[in-house]
């Protein structure tokens, strides 16, 4: 009130602002109710008891507008009166964001901003400590409702949940204080919201000591955050650390000393200064019947007593106010006092502009002092924009609120006197397109806990990483369960409500809380399995050059000319390319190497096994010769190198095709739900890979068939079982491999292979080449023409030949064989 009057003789006094007018007031106290503050805007309106609007006062002046009410509920009741009557009003301090509601309350205009902000900054500040698990409780009044019904809203549209909301109600319950007294005691969360004033929050504060609630953060509105009503040293050990939004705060010039020139002798009609001496000094003015004493006190019984007294000690006037420590003199927190001020040169700066005729659009005509309609004020009022004393912009939007400012964030601490200090430590800026929530980094906050820390509040801590938010059924969302992620799945960060997947070449740790690389699986030749694959593979081909080598030293020998030696050297050439092939399906698959194991593997079989076919074949008709007793045509030895040849350009042609229309390929073998990556060869076109290896299976059946037919064929060297055998085992091997290749996977698929190639390759060359290399080596004797070539008993007493002599005979002529009877 006092910085009202201050303001209007500030505003009197200067030349720029309504020069040729003065501006008046009258006061009516709303003694914070409704009823008061509806029966006091009809006496504004009519000036007089008499409730018929004139819209003149007492004194016969003219009404311009109205400031005020007090507090959210009371500016509510008022403006609904005044809105029928066009009469602007302007609120100081009533920040609900109902009254941003133009269409119902279209006169309501005002210089605090509007909940919806102060709501939007506590849910930044709630987010920014990394709270998600907070109590609200609200007072029983459109402030209170109005205000935590936002700031639900919004924290539930930040994912971010409500342990309990209750209410304190306007006339005391014990039952309803208690409920929400108990919500807060029962509750895990830690961070409460208190949205109420002062007046309204004194009972739930009492009831708090009582019950000795501590290690609880609260944060507060604006309406107390800085209330000495609530911000008493004996509070501290319950509310210490209190954080909340305050109205920033001004050094208003010349208040001060405003403030201290006041006393009861310069006005004896003046009652409320005269209340305010009686009780700042708790004494009796002389001759006045004006109580000293106005105190509200709650008690735990829910009765709120109003106390009137007289003091019997009479005041001399020669009390001073400088010895006082109380609120009235505090001027080092003009916060909605401030705002006292703003609101009236709002006024005055739109009846300025009224006065002037500087009309805010084309339409609207000029009116003058006092001849104005109330309406044609409030066009100019909700275009304003004007600077206050300090440099602020204040400029109002069509919803009658302001567009930018910012709050102060504060925080309770206690100072060296004993006394609550209200500590700030960052801003929350507003503008009407963006919200910034600025802290000081050097600002050391005090939090109400046992270990003095930042205060957790959930009602499940936070997931770890490597597990996902499993959700509560019938519980708020920040009620969960931590469900770890499945394999291939992460989650990096703490609290995700959904686990990633990894790339395709990545796969989850074992915490499931990062996506590392595969494991890169192929056959390595440092590994222990591929190492002894190799070792075999050169073992073999250096056996069969060692066999070779014994063949070329007694390349004249009868053994080895017998059923063709250039047979034989080509069955080992073709031994060593097999044996050595396996070594293509060793190391990392690339293209080449693809398009190279395969054909190599195929082309080196086919050369054994035509060559085979050569030798069974020569076997085989020695074997009818011995059983016929006609002239029989000899096969000629180049017709076995024909069948050769033939078989391995056949083979050759096959592979080319195979090779340009559809070639093996290296790629990544990578299986929904696996570990690792599977470098392996795709071979391309299974038609053409069957054809090869189908041509190879031909000629080994057809070599076995032959040398089966031929097994018993007379003889001291019994090639014809050698080769059966050796192909006995070469099917035996090519058959197991089978259901080994498809029942095994990876690296092992591979090692399965180069198995079944050396363990066919080796049986081969022990069947085939070891029993003659044991005969050269070591029994030369039997290494004769007598013992190779030599004559025994046939079925026919006739008949003297053996396979070896046919085989002589047969390499070193062209004649027919004759059979003589």
């Amino acid at each position: 009130m006092k910085t009202m009057i201050h303001t209007i003789k500030e505003i009197n006094e200067r030349k720029d602002i309504l020069p040729n007018h003065t501006l008046g007031y009258q006061i009516f106290d709303t003694c914070f109710s409704i009823s008061k503050t509806v029966e006091s805007t009809f006496v504004f309106l009519t000036g007089q008891e008499e409730y018929k609007p004139n819209f003149r006062n007492s004194s016969g002046k003219y009404l311009a507008g109205i400031i005020g009410s007090g507090g959210s509920s009371l500016s509510v009741a008022s403006s609904r009166i005044l809105e029928v009557y066009y009469m602007s009003q302007v609120g100081y301090t009533s920040s609900s964001s109902i009254l941003s509601d133009h269409f119902r309350f279209p006169t309501f205009y005002r210089t605090i901003p509007s909940d919806k902000i102060q709501t939007e900054a506590m849910v930044n500040l709630i987010k920014h400590f990394g709270w998600v698990w907070v109590g609200a409780i609200a007072a029983d009044d459109d402030y209170g409702k109005y205000g935590i019904k936002s700031f639900k809203e919004k924290l539930e549209r930040s994912n971010l949940c409500v342990a309990f909301s209750e209410t304190i109600p306007k006339v005391y319950s014990n039952e309803k204080m208690q409920k929400a007294i108990n919500a807060v005691k029962s509750s895990t969360a830690k961070v409460v919201v208190l949205y109420a004033t002062d007046i309204d929050l004194r009972p739930f504060v009492l009831e708090v000591v009582h019950h000795n609630i501590t290690d609880r953060t609260w944060i507060a509105s604006e309406a107390w955050i800085t209330s000495a009503l609530i911000a008493k040293p004996e509070y501290f050990p319950y509310f210490g650390g209190t954080i909340g939004f305050a109205i920033p705060r001004s050094v208003i010039p010349g208040l001060k000393e405003f403030l201290y020139d006041v006393h009861p002798s310069k006005d004896p009609n003046d009652v409320l200064t005269i209340e305010f001496w009686q009780t700042a000094f708790n004494c009796t003015w002389p001759n006045s019947s004006v109580p000293y004493n106005v105190d509200y006190r709650g008690n735990m019984t829910g009765k709120e007593d109003r106390f009137y007294a007289m003091s019997d000690r009479l005041c001399t006037g020669e009390e001073k106010l400088e010895d006082l420590k109380n609120t009235y003199l505090d001027t080092s927190q003009l916060r909605i006092t401030n705002n006292v001020k703003q609101a009236v040169y709002l006024l005055a700066h739109a009846l300025d502009r009224l006065s002037r005729c500087d009309v805010p659009q084309p339409d609207v005509k000029c009116s003058q002092i006092p001849n104005f309609d109330p309406f044609e004020l409030m066009i100019y009022i909700m275009r304003m924009e004007f600077t206050t004393h300090d440099g602020r912009k204040i400029e109002l939007d069509r919803s009658g609120d302001v567009k930018n400012g910012y709050y102060d964030i504060l925080n309770w601490q206690m100072d060296d006197a004993g006394e609550i200090a209200f500590v700030k430590f960052g801003e929350y800026k507003f503008t009407s397109s963006k919200y910034e929530l600025v802290l000081s980094k050097n600002s050391t906050l005090f939090w109400n806990t046992e270990s003095s820390e930042l205060p957790d509040s959930f009602c499940t801590k936070l997931c770890p990483p490597g597990t996902r938010k499993g959700i509560r059924q019938g519980k708020p969302t920040c009620c969960f369960d931590c469900i770890p992620c499945a394999d291939g799945y992460v989650s990096e960060k703490p609290g995700q409500r959904e686990c990633d997947p990894c790339s395709e070449d990545d796969w989850s740790n074992a915490e499931k809380s990062k996506c590392v690389p595969k494991l890169v699986e192929f056959l390595s030749y440092e590994e222990a399995l591929g190492f002894t694959l190799v070792i075999l593979s050169i073992f073999g081909a250096l056996v069969v050059m060692a066999v070779t080598v014994v063949y070329v030293i007694h390349r004249h020998t009868p053994l080895v000319k017998a059923n063709d030696r250039e047979l034989s050297f080509f069955i080992q050439m073709s031994l060593v390319i097999t044996v050595l092939s396996s070594m293509l399906f060793i190391g990392k698959p690339c293209n080449w190497s693809c398009m190279a194991r395969q054909v190599t593997l195929a082309l080196g079989f086919c050369l054994c096994l035509s060559s085979i076919l050569g030798k069974t074949i020569s076997l085989f008709f020695a074997y009818r010769i011995s059983k016929s007793k006609t002239r029989l045509i000899s096969m000629h030895p180049i017709f076995r190198k024909l069948i050769v040849l033939i078989c391995v350009v056949g083979e050759i042609g096959v592979c080319t095709a195979y090779l340009v229309l559809e070639p093996p390929r290296m790629f990544k073998n990578i299986e929904p739900q696996n570990v690792k990556i599977i470098f392996e060869c795709n071979e391309g076109s299974i038609e053409f890979l069957y054809s090869i290896f189908g041509f190879n299976v031909l000629l080994a059946l057809l070599c076995f068939l032959t040398t089966f037919v031929a097994r018993q064929l007379p003889d001291n060297y019994y090639e014809g079982k050698c080769i059966t055998f050796g192909m006995l085992v070469f099917f035996i091997v090519w058959i197991s491999f089978v259901p080994a290749y498809l029942s095994t996977k990876g690296k092992f698929k591979v090692a399965v292979e180069i198995f079944a190639i050396l363990a066919s390759s080796y049986g081969l060359l022990g069947c085939v080449f070891l029993p003659k290399c044991f005969i050269i080596l070591l029994r030369p004797k039997r290494n004769t023409d007598e013992t190779v070539g030599g004559r025994v008993p046939t079925l026919d007493k006739s008949i003297q030949l053996t396979s070896a002599s046919v085989s002589s005979e047969l390499n070193n002529t062209a004649e027919s064989i004759v059979l003589d009877e």
